[in-house]
């Protein structure tokens, strides 16, 4: 310990230095885009962002903020800038393969965190994805690369992970990255064992096949070590157990074919949406794949497009495309029209609820890549469902972070935050599906694209 002579001459030393630092630290300036913030208030024409270090400095306007003499200048005329894009449901152990069976014998978890959730990684960066929501790899493999990416050793989005899925019994083969519970007991250890690991959320599939002593278990021992809890809501049965027992997020639009929720659900909903208290109730659809498989079987162009391919090595870039030669005989989604016709309704209800929605996409499973999910998500939320666009992109951006307890960092472009900001030639409110091509990716500070 430094004697009371020494400790404050050594302590103004240490704060010149830093002082010194800090104003010679470089300073990144987007100059003339048109801004959407997240807000959701009118966009800012004729913007500045200025960025220093890993976060926004100041945002003004070309009239009202100027650029520090130095600073390097990125010309933004032209562009929509928005805050990253957050994907609120990723699989980065998957990578579109069409045959899990296969996959999940073939890949196991060296491979997955060596080469699979790497690759995965990269290319939600690519597409503007700065934060996503990892909802089910295995552990050490999860918590690794979530881990890898935040160090800055590897690209990707800041990732929020929940390692395995809790669920009653964990599939043939999938013991790796499903965890079954016995008993209300054993579903607290398992819940603590992943807390313990450092994971973010806590994932329920097949809930309503738990007893509710062991759900109640999930969720009371989830929210004692302060994570939230998503919850499948592909049945009826798990949505009702959910809502019972305070699940904080549901993920998907069902299974069924019935062309409407039932109304207990509905009044459910409605009732646990009205306890302000309790935060938001929050729902991720993940539709798009309903509408877009008629199409995307006859024009498998998205398949046959090699910029899914990028970063994942070529052994098993090709393994995915020869399983998916066929892409219309693929089991997997052969309820997938019928059930594209009552998506839209039950989509509907959910609006009318006073719940919030999030935009996730169940990137990476059978023939969905990381680089397309989510702008397809948000174009069919636009352009098939009638989501006013400002609306859309705050459930990519502001309503995520918001979700995770992270908007003090996140979500919006304003000063103090992470400098997480994508930008996109053209005007992105009129013209939803500009988001295929992103073309500048900053995340904390540093430009990847």
């Amino acid at each position: 310990m430094l004697n009371a002579r020494l400790r404050l001459p050594v302590l103004c030393f240490l704060s010149s230095v830093l002082w010194v630092a800090s104003a010679t630290a470089k300073v990144t300036a987007l100059v003339g885009g048109r801004l959407i913030d997240g807000w959701g208030g009118a966009p800012v024409n004729h913007s500045v962002i200025l960025i220093e270090g890993e976060r926004i400095k100041a945002v003004g306007t070309v009239e009202s903020l100027p650029v520090p003499a130095g600073a390097e200048v990125i010309d933004c005329r032209g562009m929509s800038i928005l805050p990253g894009l957050w994907d609120c449901h990723v699989h980065t152990m998957l990578l579109g393969h069409s045959d899990y069976t296969h996959w999940d014998a073939t890949y196991k978890p060296d491979r997955l965190e060596k080469d699979v959730m790497p690759a995965a990684a990269h290319q939600l960066l690519n597409a503007g994805i700065t934060s996503a929501v990892d909802l089910g790899a295995p552990l050490a493999a999860s918590i690794n690369v979530r881990d890898r990416i935040a160090r800055g050793e590897i690209p990707g989005p800041t990732l929020y992970v929940s390692g395995p899925f809790i669920q009653h019994a964990p599939y043939p083969g999938t013991e790796e990255f499903r965890w079954g519970v016995s008993g209300a007991a054993d579903a607290r250890a398992k819940v603590k064992k992943l807390a313990d690991a450092g994971v973010n959320v806590i994932k329920l599939i097949d809930q309503d096949q738990m007893t509710g002593e062991e759900v109640e278990a999930v969720v009371a021992e989830a929210h004692a070590h302060k994570l939230p809890v998503v919850a499948h809501a592909h049945r009826p049965d798990e949505i009702r157990i959910g809502l019972k027992y305070g699940v904080d997020r549901f993920e998907h639009t069902g299974l069924a074919t019935a062309p409407e929720y039932p109304a207990d659900i509905m009044a459910s909903i409605q009732e646990r949406t009205a306890k302000m208290a309790l935060g938001p109730l929050y729902w991720c659809p993940t539709i798009e794949g309903f509408f877009n498989y008629d199409y995307q079987v006859g024009n498998p162009l998205h398949i046959e497009d090699p910029a899914w391919r990028q970063f994942v090595p070529a052994d098993i870039a090709d393994d995915i495309a020869g399983s998916l030669k066929n892409p219309g005989w693929l089991a997997y989604y052969q309820i997938t029209p019928l059930r594209a016709k009552t998506s839209a309704s039950k989509f509907a209800q959910l609006q009318k609820t006073g719940l919030v929605l999030l935009i996730g996409t169940d990137s990476g499973i059978p023939m969905k890549f990381h680089n397309q999910s989510t702008w397809r998500e948000l174009d069919i939320w636009v352009n098939k469902l009638g989501v006013d666009p400002m609306t859309a992109i705050r459930a990519a951006t502001y309503w995520p972070a918001v979700s995770m307890k992270v908007d003090g960092d996140y979500g919006t472009i304003q000063a103090g935050k992470f400098a997480d900001i994508i930008a996109v030639k053209g005007d992105v409110l009129r013209y939803i599906d500009l988001l295929q091509r992103v073309d500048l990716v900053i995340k904390h500070g540093q430009r990847y694209k």
